[in-house]
């Protein structure tokens, strides 16, 4: 029965090199096999020499003087006698000259030629002695071009390294302007589809759109409309934009291009543009086809910013390519332009327009009904107890982009290993996201009695004044063990908004600055411990005035620039004037907010003191045990969804520097 072809082994793949090689070795075999290796020239000692002297059987001594070395040719009636039956034979390869039938080496050449001449005396020889000398013709022409070919042979293997490696189109020196996009079709392994991408809605029907755009393009042009040209993913890190892209990848059953915006570029002028034509030519030859270009700000960053030096910018003639090759006279027929990138506030605006990306499509953070489906993908492979529940994972993890949501189940299964379980529980999630978010802990941190006490009032400052402000987001746990650079933290449910009110966010900056306030109305002093908090209220405060307009005494303005053209500017957009209002507003702001809170911990003191006993004792306390002091939180609109701990929106008592 006939082999399938599929399982016969591959054959190796044929390389230049091999030439290289076996001309070297021929090289070398002649050279040392060529001169006396392949002829029936023996060597000989100088006493055996002597006797063949005085049988009379030597015709001619020839000294080689460079090399002392003497040739011995035998005449023709010793040639027929046994002992030299050996040296009597033909040579395996026929030589032009005379060959010898001995050579020996000689020490000291006037003792070798008087012990020579005196054996020619005393037997009365006409044995012919002679002198020269010799050359290695071949020897000498390889060591003077050596010299060359290792040059030559040293910058051809560096430019190939600087041209890209060994392999494929970018690796040779010549090939340096061909594009490293790497192809997928349906033959190729890649398994990842829609159903690995979990929610992202709205993104994926965009895209699974333009896939059967390519798949079936009479539906839609046979009512007039064109194919797009491209589509822009855009979004925060870790949404899942390439992960995205992968899946249209596998789902397309046509040529699937793919390659980072960093591939454009290279050390030579001109090369990115080559690579773009290369591609966009590659496309059109396999059309219909898709493109992509993961981290596209790359190459397609604005055009004439910070170009101070005058000279020819390599990445301005890149993006200057790509767009004649997206819309230009030439016809990209059938031919998609996928892009992916977290800073499309520094695109080139003639990128992003119509006819070029005719698309955006924005990948938002997950929700909480689509972290729940990314929970789902990701717990796939990974062992849980049979209790686990998804929806509480998914209320646990507010603000967790997709990658977060997987380094959260694989440092779950980590941690859950690391206790020899054989299975992965609730626990094992909470301490995860513990672990990712307020970093490791650290048992081994040295804090004195006397410091941990101010951590305890800190911390419980933050968790009163949070629970009886309405619009402060509701605290859920609070701990003063170390973990990271923090020495206590205090876990928040924070509620998914879309829009947040003046006096959201005022409660929010009183809450953060209930643990300094906690410190001034237990000890009457304060101290480092609230650099975290600070920075967090004076860019809330900051952001209020500037940004937002939430102000009274600024009014209705804002100083954001969205397109991010003032970051290059040389002046502020308002006056000193203007400057020391803010400077003002925002001091204001901060100071209110912090009296305010003060007023709050005066108020309950004795319950923020048991509070903090509390919290020394057990050093994690959950919202039970702020129900048993405080009571019920009468702001509450949903108990069942504060059953659950949170991502933290701060970490406090940072370390003192």
């Amino acid at each position: 029965m006939a082999k399938d072809k599929n399982t016969s082994p591959k054959k190796p793949k044929f390389s230049s090199w091999w030439i290289y090689g076996l001309i070297a070795i021929l090289l070398i075999g002649f050279q040392f096999l060529g001169g006396s290796g392949m002829n029936s020239t023996e060597k000989t000692t100088t006493s055996e020499l002597q006797e063949y002297l005085r049988n009379g059987d030597v015709s001619k001594i020839l000294i080689i003087t460079n090399t002392r070395q003497a040739k011995v040719f035998l005449t023709e009636e010793a040639l027929q006698k046994d002992v030299h039956k050996d040296v009597a034979k033909k040579p395996f390869i026929p030589s032009t000259g005379i060959l010898p039938q001995y050579i020996l080496n000689y020490g000291d050449l006037q003792n070798f030629q008087d012990d020579i001449k005196k054996l020619k005396q005393d037997n009365n020889l006409d044995t012919i002695v002679d002198f020269d000398t010799e050359s290695n013709v071949f020897m000498e022409m390889l060591l003077g071009i050596l010299p060359f070919i290792l040059i030559i042979g040293i910058w051809i293997y560096l430019m190939r390294r600087m041209s890209g490696g060994g392999g494929g189109a970018g690796g040779q020196i010549f090939n340096i302007g061909k594009s490293k996009a790497k192809l997928f079709d349906e033959n190729t392994d890649s398994r990842t589809s829609f159903k690995d991408v979990a929610g992202l809605e709205g993104a994926k029907e965009e895209v699974e759109e333009i896939v059967e755009f390519l798949r079936n393009p009479d539906k839609y042009t046979s009512l007039g409309g064109k194919i797009p040209k491209g589509a822009l993913l855009v979004g925060p890190p870790g949404t899942g934009k390439t992960l995205l892209a992968k899946a249209v990848a596998g789902e397309a059953k046509v040529p699937f291009f793919s390659l980072s915006g960093s591939d454009f570029v290279e050390m030579f002028v001109g090369v990115g543009a080559s690579r773009v034509r290369d591609l966009f030519k590659q496309a059109k030859e396999k059309s219909p086809a898709i493109i992509f270009i993961d981290e596209i700000d790359a190459i397609g960053r604005a055009r004439g910013k910070n170009n101070f030096t005058g000279g020819n910018d390599e990445r301005e003639n890149t993006l200057n390519q790509l767009l004649t090759e997206m819309d230009g006279f030439g016809t990209n027929t059938n031919v998609i332009v996928l892009a992916a990138t977290n800073r499309a506030d520094v695109l080139d605006k003639a990128l992003m327009r119509a006819g070029r990306f005719d698309r955006q499509i924005y990948v938002d953070l997950p929700d909480i009904r689509e972290r729940k489906e990314i929970f789902e993908v990701h717990l796939r492979p990974i062992k849980t107890a049979e209790t686990l529940d998804v929806d509480f994972l998914s209320k646990q993890t507010p603000g967790f982009s997709g990658a977060d949501i997987a380094n959260v189940c694989n440092e779950a299964a980590l941690i859950a290993a690391r206790k020899e379980k054989k299975a992965v529980t609730k626990q094992d999630f909470l301490d995860a996201v513990d672990r990712i978010v307020g970093g490791l802990e650290k048992k081994n941190k040295i804090i004195t009695p006397g410091e941990k006490k101010t951590i305890a009032y800190h911390e419980a400052g933050h968790a009163t004044v949070s629970w009886m402000l309405e619009h402060a987001a509701p605290l859920v746990k609070v701990t003063i063990v170390p973990r990271g650079q923090s020495l206590g933290a205090a876990w928040y449910l924070p509620e998914e908004r879309l829009i947040v009110r003046t006096e959201q966010m005022k409660d929010e900056m009183c809450a953060t600055l209930g643990g300094r306030a906690a410190e001034k109305v237990i000890f009457n002093k304060i101290s480092t411990g609230a650099l975290s908090d600070l920075e967090k209220v004076t860019k809330q405060a900051r952001a209020m005035v500037t940004v937002y307009g939430l102000s009274d005494v600024i009014g209705n303005l804002t100083y954001y620039d969205s397109s991010g053209q003032n970051d290059y500017g040389f002046s502020k957009p308002y006056s000193e004037q203007t400057a020391q209002k803010i400077d003002l507003e925002i001091s204001k702001l901060i100071e209110e907010q912090y009296d305010r809170a003060v007023t709050l911990l005066e108020k309950h003191k004795v319950k923020l003191s048991e509070l903090a006993e509390r919290l020394l004792e057990k050093e994690v306390i959950f919202k039970d045990d702020l129900e048993k002091i405080f009571g019920k939180r009468p702001f509450d609109k949903d108990s069942e969804e504060e059953t659950v701990s949170e991502k933290p929106v701060e970490k406090t008592e940072k370390e003192k520097e």
